[in-house]
């Protein structure tokens, strides 16, 4: 062997590695934009959360906010609807999952699916779980919570289904409270 042949095999593996380089960083810029903009748009992230100011919510009454784009329902619960959903057995309901998403390994016990121990406060996806409908609020139905009136679906007043074609109890959202009168969605 030759000088001269030696040479020709260290070039071209040089070759190789360079251009398996190239291929390597055009490949890459033209997968990016293509996974890039599958991540959420600047409006999308800026409505990942939201503040809603609770101050003006009355016993008794509720507050309905879009978050993500769906109803959400703040429910201010009276002490008869607090005493009324805790009384519930829970061999009386369908769906026996809190469906709380700051809670999710918990059953639908009441206390479970309000956001204070006192159980006062209620917030939840206002999306009847059957076909997406709005259940109307403020003690409608046949237990005094929630009625969606598209296919009969009866909610009762913590927001568990009791009665109709849906198959789950409406979904309490990520929420928390930054101070007394504030809560955080998401």
């Amino acid at each position: 062997m030759s000088h001269a042949e030696d040479h020709e095999g260290t070039r071209r593996d040089f070759l190789y590695y360079a251009t398996a380089g190239a291929g390597a960083v055009t490949a890459g810029a033209a997968v990016w934009p293509l996974v890039n903009q599958m991540n959420p748009s600047a409006d999308v992230q800026a409505l990942s959360s939201i503040i809603v100011d609770i101050s003006g919510v009355e016993v008794g009454t509720q507050i309905s906010v879009m978050f993500l784009g769906k109803p959400v329902f703040i429910r201010r619960r009276s002490e008869e609807e607090i005493t009324e959903a805790r009384a519930v057995a829970m061999a009386d309901l369908p769906d026996t999952s809190s469906r709380n998403a700051n809670n999710e390994a918990a059953d639908a016990e009441d206390a479970n699916r309000s956001m204070d121990e006192a159980g006062e406060w209620l917030v939840m996806m206002g999306v009847c779980t059957h076909l997406g409908c709005v259940p109307l609020g403020d003690g409608a139905g046949e237990f005094n919570g929630w009625f969606c009136p598209c296919h009969g679906s009866h909610y009762d007043t913590s927001g568990r289904i009791r009665k109709g074609p849906a198959p789950e109890n409406l979904p309490v959202p990520v929420a928390e409270f930054l101070d007394a009168t504030t809560i955080k969605l998401g």
